[in-house]
């Protein structure tokens, strides 16, 4: 997919940069979907950083019965579709079972596929025929060459818009690795390909039954994505992850984010 060409509402596509998915881990409300989606576009404008917005309308992933689930699905997607419409940027929402693409898809410019149902023929049957952007993400079980296989269940449908997203690899039961041969070797098959920075730094499995995170290490796993020569990163950020709903643990602070930015920014420039 030449994303440049095919992602709704996208800006500097012809800036030579990287693209950035990024947004809260989950929609909470609407005035801090909005606040965080001002500042990162404010960020990606000045720096000519193509930006895509994205928050979870549901977490349907738990390890805890009791975790935040959200705030409504007809809530969080008509915040997600103001979002857009606003700040004239596409946007992004992860789906989960069937009914949910043609759902999600009303008010979403791509759909996002959850790393552990990327095999999930029916799920990415229904995104495909959508007719919008699939974002599948790896599993973590899932080794990055199988991923053919995923994308060409999306471009069976006649749907050649997808995406591929490393995330990690599980590493023993409470720990990811970050294989990063695995970005070219996506791409070798004529993938667009993501790095998902915050979710590869994961520590799932934990005995309090909320995942845990190494957030100090974004900034080395970004760096080494476009070192490597990923086409995009996928950075979930909050304005205060110790207090976030969903998944704290692993976000960046969203005052730190521009200057991570400015920093893979030069980076590309060096390698370009």
């Amino acid at each position: 997919m030449h994303w440049q060409t095919q992602i709704p509402k996208i800006k500097n596509t012809d800036s030579g940069n990287f693209f950035l998915i990024a947004g809260p881990c989950a929609i909470e409300g609407e005035q801090m979907a909005f606040d965080i989606a001002g500042k990162i576009q404010e960020i990606c404008s000045r720096l000519a950083i193509p930006y895509i917005f994205k928050g979870s309308y549901r977490k349907a992933n738990r390890s805890r019965k009791d975790s935040f689930t959200g705030i409504g699905d007809e809530k969080s997607l008509d915040i997600l579709k103001r979002v857009g419409q606003t700040f004239d940027l596409p946007v992004t929402t992860d789906i989960h079972t069937e009914p949910e693409a043609a759902l999600a898809a009303a008010s979403v410019d791509i759909l996002q596929i959850p790393a552990f149902l990327c095999r999930q023929t029916s799920l990415l049957t229904a995104a495909a025929l959508t007719g919008k952007i699939v974002n599948i993400k790896k599993g973590q079980f899932v080794s990055p060459e199988s991923m053919r296989f995923a994308m060409e269940k999306v471009e069976d449908e006649g749907n050649s818009k997808v995406i591929l997203t490393e995330r990690g690899t599980t590493f023993g039961y409470q720990d990811l690795v970050v294989d990063f041969r695995g970005i070219p070797a996506m791409q070798s098959f004529g993938a667009t390909v993501v790095l998902d920075c915050t979710h590869s730094l994961q520590q799932p499995n934990q005995s309090s039954g909320v995942t845990g995170g190494r957030p100090a290490l974004i900034s080395s796993i970004a760096r080494a994505g476009i070192a490597v020569g990923a086409d995009g990163l996928f950075i979930e950020t909050h304005p205060d992850p110790a207090t976030a709903k969903s998944d704290g643990a692993n976000m960046l602070p969203l005052q730190n984010l521009e200057e991570l930015l400015e920093r893979l920014v030069a980076i590309r420039a060096a390698i370009r």
